[in-house]
């Protein structure tokens, strides 16, 4: 294995102190030009690369923002992660993105790669529903903010959508389509997301004058294409088939379209479908998909400009207001809801 090259070695090849070439690449304005372009000269010829584990040694703090997120393989937090890398980027920090894979043992031992690391900060959408294993990160001090989950108290800052609205409009939209008898293809059951969405379709059909028992619940471990199918499958064997489905996110909602699509099922002319978070798939699937949309750039973006504030004011000694931002989603009509009842 080839020796790596340090500052040293640097210093020794351009002919000056050491102090000079941490002047170069720290505050290269109070280098002369000469001396500092002999110093890079020497630096690309060497291919010296700075340590950042060492820098953060000395400032006792590192310049990365974790993210950890529940399915890096779902697009939504995908673009979640652009807009908090936008906004960490303009703050001269980077961003750490890990993936719980919705598994608590998971989440548990990222947040202590976190606090081993020292980040600035984290965003955090929890898979541990009780809340226990953010609990243990709190006593790190490091601040977080949770994202695409409302803060329970006032100990931390949180950015989300309200799904108990997002569910609301997904099924108030197929009751006006005239369906009567409706499957909502859940998810775990312990996430809250899962939760409100349901709580928002029971409010629809509510409001309509229909019965609890108008939605019939198919629960599935995990919120992604496989577990659409299944669902899917599932659906197909019902004796009392629903006319309509809606999907706790669009990754179910595609897998249940491939499951109808391979039983030779018409949507929406059989069984109509809605998703949640229009993500680019949606669109483009072999019949677009109808999705409630989350603004997940901006969730991001958001969620990182609160605690680049919060971060502000712990650098300051000064104290720091949380808050709870709740956007609003919105539903995109598309062909897999069109169908006539």
């Amino acid at each position: 294995m080839a020796q790596s090259v340090g500052i040293k070695d640097v210093a020794r090849a351009a002919g000056v102190s050491v102090g000079t070439v941490s002047n170069v690449i720290n505050r290269p304005d109070t280098v002369a030009d000469e001396t500092r372009a002999r110093v890079v000269a020497a630096i690309d010829r060497l291919g010296y690369v700075r340590s950042e584990s060492a820098r953060q040694l000395r400032a006792g703090r590192s310049r990365i923002m974790g993210l950890l997120v529940l399915d890096m393989g779902n697009p939504f937090f995908v673009d979640v992660a652009r807009g908090a890398e936008r906004a960490a980027r303009d703050a001269g920090l980077g961003v750490m993105v890990c993936n719980s894979a919705q598994s608590v043992a998971e989440e548990a031992e990222y947040l202590s790669l976190f606090a081993e690391q020292r980040v600035r900060g984290v965003l955090l959408t929890p898979a541990e529903a009780t809340g226990r294993t953010v609990e243990q990160f709190r006593r790190h001090d490091i601040p977080f903010v949770l994202v695409d989950r409302v803060a329970e108290g006032a100990t931390e800052c949180s950015v989300s959508v309200d799904d108990v609205n997002g569910g609301a409009l997904a099924v108030r939209h197929l009751v006006d389509a005239g369906h009567r008898k409706i499957a909502y293809v859940s998810g775990p059951p312990a996430l809250n997301q899962v939760k409100d969405r349901r709580q928002g379709a029971l409010r629809a059909l509510d409001e309509a004058g229909l019965p609890a028992g108008a939605l019939h619940e198919l629960p599935t471990e995990r919120l992604d294409v496989a577990a659409g199918r299944d669902a899917g499958a599932r659906l197909l064997g019902l004796a009392d088939r629903p006319t309509a489905v809606f999907c706790a996110n669009d990754l179910l909602a595609l897998g249940v379209l491939q499951a109808l699509y391979a039983a030779g099922v018409r949507v929406p002319e059989d069984i109509a479908i809605v998703g949640y978070d229009d993500i680019e798939f949606a669109a483009a699937a072999a019949v677009p998909l109808t999705s409630v949309r989350q603004p997940a750039v901006t969730m991001g973006a958001l969620a990182a400009d609160l605690l680049l504030e919060e971060i502000d004011a712990a650098d300051h000694g000064s104290r720091h207001e949380h808050r709870r931002v709740v956007l609003q989603p919105e539903l995109v009509v598309r062909g897999s809801s069109l169908g006539p009842r």
